[in-house]
């Protein structure tokens, strides 16, 4: 089964007669003085002899990749190499109980509705079951918003209108009869333009596919529309998923229009922050949900890798991305994930194990954790480091006994070229036609370059650095053999080593800066254990109001 519905081998192989003619009249392309040279990159050294034996075979290979070159990879055929995050021997929970979401108390519609664009997916969906709001109506009060703000913010590639007011009133006539999806039933929401929708351009933020159109629905896309969520928006990625800035400009920053959001889920993050979706869809390989999570003060979940399929999202590194939600509560992110989550037959690295979230369940139940060293050097600005001191005394004062830990001691940022020499391969294409010119960002922190420097990595220091992340994942079971749930500053080295082996995380607003900025705590868990890490920063956030506060935009 294709990884991709039409990504079959579509290229034709040159005849094998033609490339051993080419062989017989040209001059090897490969030769000893190049091995010399090109000996540096691998940290080796061979003698005269020993290159003189190799280059006839790496010849033949180099007409190997030629041969190959002719095959069309779309960018959604995945490696017939799979990860998985469960070593041989984890053990999970398999039982599946009822969602169990909390009751909470109705509030009432206030008499300025434009507030309600700020409230979370909880009360939203209690105002429409009271009646005292249609989805029809919350939803143009959304798309209303979008149009008059997006000129400011640029978190907006296509507005999904008629899509939008199709599905409203879907919701609306459900209803009516009866017929309730759920917890996400008639609620607006903005998809991170990296996910297949019909009808409506998926350009991946980036100049050379800004017209491309993929004729299917993601399943993330497909199962909010069957959950009874309303898409009102494609929302903005940095191009190719790296930094805020698409072909279009620069996503802004709500609380700070002279600053990026951040990125790459630069439009989820402004857009939910901004009152313009009740919740958006994001994706993080390192950082991308974290860090404008954090910059736009939201709530933001990367859940644990394989729990949500990929199928329709672009592909930067198979063995590191992850969908997830973004939204104004840790709830509101459960509730999302819950309706998402789960294998489709198409991604095959997806995983089908029970997210049971209770709101009511107790906390006395889950094993709490610090990063101590962590904590105690802080990262960041003084604000930063003053609120996680703060966090820690919340979480404290909550009854939580936390147990001070630390991460492996492992040499983590040496398996960080796992990421771009991934990237490279789904991006091969792009670099060998020279179409990377097209793109904004020309700069050595940027994908083209990226994707260039990522040519000289030795398929061997590929493989090895997997190896080593093997390990790495045996000694994060090992740290986390007597606890559920830790807390973490938002960028300390927890950030690529919890991407790298898979686990979960949740990025929550944990304060402001004296510029007034929103600052952030991270909370991680073991592996599938999303209920008892949303049930313990839920327990933060309901102990705290900085979600609460948003940005004033004119």
């Amino acid at each position: 089964m294709a990884y991709f519905a039409g990504a079959g081998l579509t290229g034709t192989l040159l005849p094998g007669s033609l490339w051993t003619a080419l062989q017989e009249s040209e001059e090897p392309k490969v030769t000893t003085a190049m091995l010399a040279q090109a000996e540096a990159l691998s940290g080796l050294q061979f003698s005269e002899e020993e290159r003189q034996m190799m280059v006839e075979d790496l010849n033949d290979t180099l007409a190997d990749y030629q041969r190959l070159r002719q095959v069309e990879l779309p960018n959604s055929v995945p490696p017939a190499l799979h990860f998985d995050p469960r070593l041989p021997g984890m053990r999970f929970d398999q039982s599946r109980r009822p969602l169990r979401q909390s009751t909470g108390t109705a509030r009432p519609m206030p008499s300025d509705r434009e507030e309600i664009a700020f409230w979370p997916v909880t009360d939203l969906g209690r105002l429409i079951r009271r009646g005292e709001i249609t989805s029809l109506q919350l939803t143009q009060l959304y798309l209303e918003r979008l149009k008059r703000f997006d000129a400011k913010l640029q978190c907006v590639i296509t507005l999904t209108e008629e899509l939008a007011l199709r599905q409203a009133r879907r919701a609306d006539e459900e209803l009516s009869r009866g017929v309730d999806r759920g917890p996400l039933h008639g609620i607006p929401w903005g998809a991170k333009d990296l996910l297949a929708t019909k009808g409506y351009p998926t350009t991946w933020g980036a100049m050379p596919f800004k017209d491309q159109v993929i004729d299917e629905d993601a399943t993330v896309v497909r199962r909010l529309e069957e959950a009874g969520a309303v898409l009102v928006a494609k929302l903005t990625l940095g191009a190719l998923a790296w930094g805020d800035v698409w072909y279009g400009g620069t996503t802004k920053n709500p609380w700070n229009l002279e600053q990026g959001s951040s990125g790459s889920s630069a439009g989820p993050a402004a857009a939910t922050a901004a009152g313009l979706v009740g919740f958006a869809i994001g994706s993080e390989t390192w950082g991308s949900i974290v860090s404008p999570a954090t910059r736009c003060g939201v709530t933001g979940l990367r859940p644990t890798f394989g729990r949500i399929s990929r199928h329709g999202a672009m592909a930067l590194s198979w063995s590191m991305d992850k969908l997830g939600p973004m939204a104004r509560s840790v709830e509101d992110c459960a509730l999302v994930l819950d309706a998402v989550m789960g294998p489709d037959g198409q991604d095959p690295m997806a995983s089908d194990l029970p997210f049971n979230w209770d709101a009511s369940a107790d906390l006395g139940t889950v094993r709490v954790g610090y990063l101590k060293s962590d904590f105690e050097s802080g990262r960041g600005s003084e604000a930063m480091k003053a609120n996680d001191q703060k966090t820690l005394q919340v979480l404290r004062e909550l009854g939580i006994d936390l147990v001070p830990m630390e991460l492996p001691d492992f040499p983590v940022g040496a398996l960080s070229f796992i990421l771009n020499t991934e990237a490279a391969a789904a991006f091969d294409s792009l670099t060998r036609s020279n179409r990377d010119d097209l793109m904004v960002r020309q700069e050595r922190r940027a994908w083209p370059n990226a994707f260039r420097g990522s040519r000289f990595v030795p398929a061997v220091e590929y493989i090895q650095a997997n190896r080593a992340r093997t390990l790495l994942m045996g000694l994060m079971d090992e740290a986390l053999s007597d606890l559920d749930v830790y807390v973490s500053p938002s960028f300390s080295g927890n950030l690529l080593l919890t991407n790298l082996t898979g686990h979960p995380g949740i990025a929550l607003p944990n304060g402001f800066t004296e510029e007034g900025s929103p600052t952030s705590i991270t909370f991680c868990s073991r592996l599938y254990a999303e209920d008892k890490l949303c049930l313990i920063a839920k327990a933060y956030q309901d102990a705290t109001d900085h979600h609460l506060k948003h940005p004033e935009l004119a």
